[in-house]
């Protein structure tokens, strides 16, 4: 643990006391995240609190609790989605320990492992208050960046660790494009001017495909689509700003440090693609 949070920290990630204990959890989660969304437009259902500001998610320590409250905002015709988290972060200001939900199995699991640490490692380092999507998606970023780079310092070009994890991330891939091609569809759907009760069968149709094709064990609705966004927008103009930074993380930090809340022209925005873009600007400036 240590060892990768160095690593990290080399990368400019923020020294934290984090991921020094070990905590022992039964079962397979740690937390259950609740989302919600309007069924028929991607308009996510936001929680708001004092200090920390609002977020387009809720998280329970009770999955009992987590079904009781989903079933509550079901009754209101939303979307609702519940969802296993294996590991979270508090940004600093507690001291998070490794769970045993964030340690899977197999040649694949030092790099899942190593993600995780590295993902939660990026909300302490930079973090910005009501931009759920830009948040997640950095972290995504960043941690999906530096994982294979740790491996391949750490066990080698050559290593079954490192092939394992890039297999699965490919995989990993094709399954979001599934995704991102889905709500694509919907969401063109949805803003166009057939009468409600089309637009919910064609819905219905596109999700039994996308269920299908990507083998889902769960139910897949506008909520689960709206997380999906969360944490994978905007990356390919994250890595546009890396490749403009000389994909230097000295630079990376320097440039992304150049967006605040004000670039934002709204809370929780999922098109962060344009604001990202001029990181990249900053970074091709020198600054």
């Amino acid at each position: 643990m240590d060892d990768i949070k160095k690593f990290g920290e080399s990368q400019l990630l923020k020294a934290t006391k984090n991921y020094r204990d070990y905590v022992k959890v039964e079962g397979g989660a740690i937390s259950w995240v609740v989302s919600a969304c309007d069924p028929l437009k991607f308009e996510p259902r936001r929680w708001s609190f004092p200090i920390v500001g609002s977020f387009t998610y809720l998280g329970w320590f009770s999955l009992d609790d987590a079904k009781e409250y989903a079933e509550e905002i079901k009754k209101e015709g939303l979307d609702v989605d519940v969802r296993g988290a294996a590991a979270y972060s508090t940004l600093g200001w507690f001291r998070d320990p490794v769970l045993s939900t964030m340690v899977s199995r197999g040649d694949e699991s030092l790099g899942d492992f190593v993600n995780i640490i590295l993902h939660e490692s990026v909300h302490a380092t930079y973090y910005l208050d009501e931009q759920s999507s830009f948040n997640e998606s950095l972290a995504s970023f960043v941690a999906d960046q530096m994982t294979p780079q740790y491996l391949e310092q750490k066990k080698g070009k050559a290593s079954p660790e490192l092939a394992s994890y890039l297999a699965e991330e490919k995989q990993s891939a094709q399954r979001q494009k599934l995704f991102h091609q889905a709500y694509n569809e919907l969401d063109e759907l949805y803003k166009s001017s057939a009468p409600r009760e089309e637009k919910l069968a064609k819905k219905a149709d596109v999700l039994q495909r996308l269920m299908k094709a990507t083998e889902a064990k769960r139910e897949v609705n506008n909520a689960t689509l709206i997380q999906f966004r969360t944490y994978g927008s905007g990356l390919a103009e994250f890595e546009k700003v890396y490749a403009a930074c000389g994909r230097d993380w000295n630079r990376f930090w320097k440039a992304i440090r150049s967006v605040n809340d004000k670039s934002f022209p709204s809370a929780q925005m999922e098109e962060i693609g344009p604001v990202v873009l001029k990181a990249a600007d900053a970074c091709a400036l020198g600054s």
